[in-house]
């Protein structure tokens, strides 16, 4: 019986750290919310832990880009927040979502000191190209020295069946 009721716990942890885990694949956040709710739900979290207000932009109305897309702006944005955080030394930070005619643009700015030169090996850097190229979107970083980062990320809006975006 102690035994039984040892694995039971042990089965118990387990389960509580795949769903765990499971929550952060998937944030929660998405499937409650959508997109720029989850993305505003970020901000405020992160400005939350950080103390530094998160400027925020975004469309009122975007198109349908689909789960995996969603997913990927998040992602994208989660990580740049968390860059611009941990290693620029911003004092200011901007996000924004905005519809252009055959994409939707992800932007992160700060006014931290910009990217090393060179850059290196940026495991966050390298996981948000991968994400990027999962969709067929177009990740851009824009760095100058003492003036800041931005990262771009343009999402192509899904054809239709009726052929019109």
């Amino acid at each position: 019986p102690a035994a039984f009721h040892e694995i039971a716990a042990v089965l118990q942890q387990s389960l509580s750290e795949v769903r765990r885990i499971a929550r952060e694949l998937r944030p929660e956040a998405l499937d409650d919310l959508g997109l720029v709710n989850a993305l505003i739900a970020l901000c405020a979290r992160v400005s939350g832990h950080s103390g530094l207000w998160i400027d925020r932009a975004f469309a009122r109305e975007l198109p349908c880009l689909g789960a995996e897309a969603d997913l990927v702006i998040y992602r994208v944005a989660q990580e740049a927040l968390t860059n611009a955080l941990r290693h620029s030394r911003a004092t200011q930070i901007a996000i924004g979502l905005a519809c252009e005619p055959d994409h939707v643009v992800l932007s992160v700015r700060d006014d931290g000191c910009g990217l090393p030169d060179p850059l290196g090996e940026c495991t966050g850097l390298t996981g948000m190209r991968e994400r990027a190229l999962l969709i067929d979107a177009h990740l851009e970083l824009r760095s100058a020295r003492d003036a800041g980062v931005e990262v771009r990320l343009a999402v192509p809006v899904p054809v239709m069946a009726s052929g019109r975006r």
